[in-house]
């Protein structure tokens, strides 16, 4: 049986944008499937320009940021770009306080991430 994937990705011209399946990423083991996902994709697919687009996400834990971070790290090691985008206001405020504003690009929308890249 597969695993659910956490992460859908589509590819808008040498950018692959990747929205999030859940709206809540909170629970430990559903984490753990997202990072191994998103680190697929520079790890294993090779991938060097990524949008993290949240606009489906009212919800992250503090291990989701930790998750992040991570992939954040495995980004800057292969070389690779990556923007978050459609942050939503509350979960935006966490970044800002956590300092992750400064850790991440952080793009109002996906059109302004793309020209970003």
């Amino acid at each position: 049986m597969s695993t659910p994937k956490r992460i859908n990705v589509n590819q808008s011209g040498e950018v692959s944008v990747v929205t999030f399946a859940d709206s809540k990423i909170i629970d430990e083991e559903e984490i753990q499937e997202l990072g191994q996902e998103l680190y697929d994709l520079v790890e294993r697919d090779e991938r060097k320009k990524i949008v993290l687009n949240f606009g489906n996400v009212e919800f992250l834990s503090s291990a989701a940021l930790g998750k992040l971070i991570g992939f954040e790290k495995r980004v800057k090691q292969h070389s690779s770009e990556l923007i978050l985008t459609n942050i939503r206001p509350e979960i935006y405020e966490v970044f800002a306080i956590t300092k992750l504003t400064k850790l991440f690009e952080i793009k109002d929308d996906e059109a302004d991430a793309l020209a970003g890249m």
